[in-house]
């Protein structure tokens, strides 16, 4: 029988997983904002705050996953 968690099993890309999950929209949001920077200023600064919102939500859930509580 195969055991699910087997002493030689490697979890990087689920470790991958989450930190794209943790880092990704932010840091697409960001870059969307730089790019409107010069157009729209209001809406970019509307991105910026969703980005750091959401890092920060994202910060304190995947991370209290990782660390196990």
């Amino acid at each position: 029988m195969i055991l699910l968690l087997s002493p030689n099993m490697d979890f990087t890309g689920l470790f991958i997983i989450i930190l794209l999950i943790m880092f990704g929209p932010s840091i697409l949001l960001t870059i969307i904002g730089f790019s409107i920077r010069g157009k729209n200023k209001k809406a970019a600064k509307v991105l910026f705050i969703i980005a750091v919102v959401y890092l920060i939500i994202s910060l304190g859930i995947c991370g209290a996953m990782m660390a196990g509580f």
